[in-house]
């Protein structure tokens, strides 16, 4: 009975560790597989929203960002399925866009969770809070933030279906080997004890180790011998399962070192990108300050770089860019660091300080060492580079001011003729100052009206007037009268000259009639477009739509691009002037001469006049060569079947060689200065 007793015992004990063993085996394989999985999703969420954030910089650093351009970077998170929902905020914190995703229920729970994640007590980064990753990213740079990016995915679901999968894979064979187990074990206890005593010890050894690749080998009966391997068939299909955890693991290590790669450094020349270079030339700075050392900063900007891209592709364009890292890591000492700040803007950051002298023989050597032609899949390609060179001291040590003042001294070096150097002194901030004032001035100018038109007529050889060219004054409230020199260069760098030529396209449409009626219907009105403007997709629909509105005959405009704007854009204008001509206006080619001066171009693109440029007309009767050069023009064009007119004409001398070699229009204080609409029209009309 005693026997019978601890032979009950010992079965019941046995099967009670049979169980706790294929249980513990369970849970560590769980509690590993959650500890994996978490893991991996906080690295792909961490991922994803940081190249979210980079993405939204360029949209939200406008004054009004544009809500289409972030619901279209938010659409991204629409191939996750666990994506609840996402916000941008601006830098107040406050929801410029939302996002529900597919694991969101309703719009009710989305503002519900913006306002449980109480964002201003987030840190940046990827947290887990109530089943839930949230990821809280800077937009821009984090000291001083365009915005900031939220994304909340549902954690708990799929965490909670991953490991149901692993259970349904594992628990079948736990149960038949526990139902084994109690069978073997009423049969034959006494056999059993010392293979159960191997099982425990196996237990024991995998819970420490998390090792699931130990082998399971007991002698014994054929009931033992099954529940043996019976065992082994689920310790293998645990191992099988981590190891595969473990491969995708080492996967997700390999993603994120290329993340990390991707994140630090530009991946079309390996050079340090911006954030990277930020955070090396903090350190460098701090560390200059405290041994009160001077370190150099060289703002690198290439000449003619957009002409390479237009003319001769993006594929050559890019590996000019990397001939061009190439050539300025050469320059550099083995300490200093060159970076792509972006498109064709370069760094240079000169650890230790430079003599005057020996700093400018450096950036001569480095404009130089640009100037050389490149040799790009078989084209000969020749550019230029402006640098502005700014110090430590001058900018208090202080990475942003030591960039933007290294950016004023590379605006004035292209001011100056471009391929050349210039080092930053304080009185340029007054003329930077000044441009920034005019940019910002342009938006309220056009709403005060502040903008007008001038007119400047165009004659015949017989100096009747058969047309006027419409140049743009402005007289600022604040800032006094601005030449179009200054700001219509400003205007172009600012991103704001669209906006005066959409002013220009309509004044002159709405001035048309009333010049036509004082002048004549066959008269044509010039006017002005920028590089800037050939790249407006839509500005086509607002000359159509002024035209519309105006009543204004096509035949009756002209446009004028300059040559060298002309072909920096050459795949941009040849669309958009064949537009215009199906339209019925006419396209003239002004600066003929001063640009790439490539007679080719003249067989490939819809022209109908030849503006030659001033600097010929006041050479004629003065340079011998430059005279037969204004010759040529002329006949060129007339054998093109293109019309010629002269700009800058100032005397009779120029008038009667211009009439002799029959150039039929004509333009110059010679027969006008420029006036405005009022002056020109008889007085009743004014």
């Amino acid at each position: 009975m005693i026997f019978k007793s601890i032979r009950s015992s010992i079965a019941a004990l046995t099967s009670i560790a049979i169980t706790l063993a294929c249980a513990a085996v369970i849970a560590v394989s769980v509690s590993v597989y959650e500890e994996l999985y978490l893991d991996s999703v906080k690295r792909d969420l961490d991922g994803l929203s940081s190249n979210l954030a980079n993405d939204l910089l360029p949209i939200i650093s406008i004054d009004e960002p544009d809500s289409i351009s972030m619901t279209t970077a938010l659409l991204r998170l629409d191939r996750y399925d666990n994506v609840k929902f996402a916000a941008i905020l601006d830098d107040k914190l406050q929801a410029l866009q939302l996002y529900g995703g597919k694991a969101l229920t309703s719009r009710e729970e989305m503002d519900n969770k913006l306002l449980a994640s109480n964002v201003t007590q987030l840190t940046p980064g990827v947290q887990v809070k109530n089943a839930e990753l949230i990821a809280f990213k800077h937009i821009g740079e984090a000291s001083l933030p365009q915005g900031y990016l939220l994304v909340v995915n549902d954690a708990g679901t799929p965490l909670m279906q991953s490991k149901l999968t692993l259970l349904q894979r594992v628990l079948p064979l736990a149960v038949l080997i526990i139902a084994i187990g109690i069978f073997v074990s009423a049969w034959q206890n006494y056999k059993m004890l010392s293979p159960l005593k191997k099982l425990a010890e196996l237990a024991r050894r995998i819970k420490q180790t998390n090792d699931y690749s130990i082998k399971l080998e007991i002698d014994g009966k054929r009931e033992v011998k099954d529940l043996s391997d019976e065992i082994s068939s689920m310790m293998s299909t645990i191992d099988s399962e981590a190891n595969r955890n473990k491969a995708y693991t080492e996967q997700l290590t390999e993603q994120r070192q290329l993340m990390e790669h991707m994140a630090n450094y530009d991946s079309l020349t390996g050079l340090p990108n911006r954030p990277n270079f930020l955070s090396i030339a903090r350190a460098t700075l701090q560390n200059a300050k405290l041994t009160k050392s001077n370190s150099l900063l060289l703002y690198c900007d290439l000449d003619g770089f957009k002409g390479v891209n237009d003319i001769h592709g993006h594929e050559v364009g890019d590996k000019l860019l990397i001939e061009v890292s190439q050539r300025l890591k050469q320059k550099v000492r083995a300490n200093d660091y060159v970076s792509r700040l972006g498109g064709d803007e370069f760094l240079i950051l000169l650890v230790n300080p430079l003599e005057k002298t020996t700093l400018n023989e450096f950036a001569k050597d480095v404009v130089d060492a640009i100037s050389e032609p490149f040799n790009i899949n078989g084209w000969e390609v020749q550019i230029s580079i402006s640098i502005g060179i700014s110090c430590a001291e001058q900018s208090d040590f202080d990475v942003d001011r030591l960039i933007a003042n290294a950016d004023i001294a590379m605006y004035r070096s292209k001011l100056n003729g471009k391929n050349t150097f210039a080092v930053f002194e304080q009185g340029m901030m007054s003329a930077n100052k000044r441009r920034l004032d005019i940019a910002n001035a342009i938006v309220s100018a056009l709403k005060l009206d502040e903008f007008s038109l001038h007119y400047q007529a165009k004659v015949n050889t017989n100096e009747e007037v058969i047309g006027f060219e419409a140049l743009i004054r402005w007289h600022s409230q604040e800032l006094g009268f601005i030449s179009p020199l200054e700001f219509i260069s400003i205007a172009e760098q600012s991103g704001r000259i669209g906006l005066i030529t959409h002013w220009v396209i309509n004044k002159v449409s709405e001035d048309l009639a009333s010049l036509q009626e004082a002048y004549g219907s066959d008269i044509v009105v010039a006017l002005n477009l920028s590089a800037n403007d050939l790249k407006e997709p839509g500005l086509f629909a607002i000359i159509h739509d002024a035209f519309t509105r105006h009543g204004v005959t096509p035949e009756a405009v002209e446009f004028e691009v300059t040559e060298s704007a002309f072909l920096e854009n050459f795949d941009y204008a040849n669309q958009f002037f064949d537009q215009l001509t199906h339209l019925g206006c006419s396209i003239a080619l002004d600066d003929f001469g001063t640009g790439y001066s490539s007679l080719s171009y003249l067989t490939k693109i819809r022209l109908n006049t030849l503006k030659i440029d001033k600097q010929f007309i006041d050479g004629i009767g003065v340079s011998e060569r430059t005279t037969l050069i204004t010759k040529t023009i002329v006949e060129m064009a007339k054998n093109l079947n293109l019309k010629v007119c002269a700009e800058g004409v100032e005397t009779e001398a120029q008038k009667d060689f211009l009439v002799d070699i029959q150039c039929e229009q004509m333009q110059g204080y010679l027969f006008a200065k420029p006036k405005p609409l009022s002056e020109l029209l008889p007085k009743h009309a004014a």
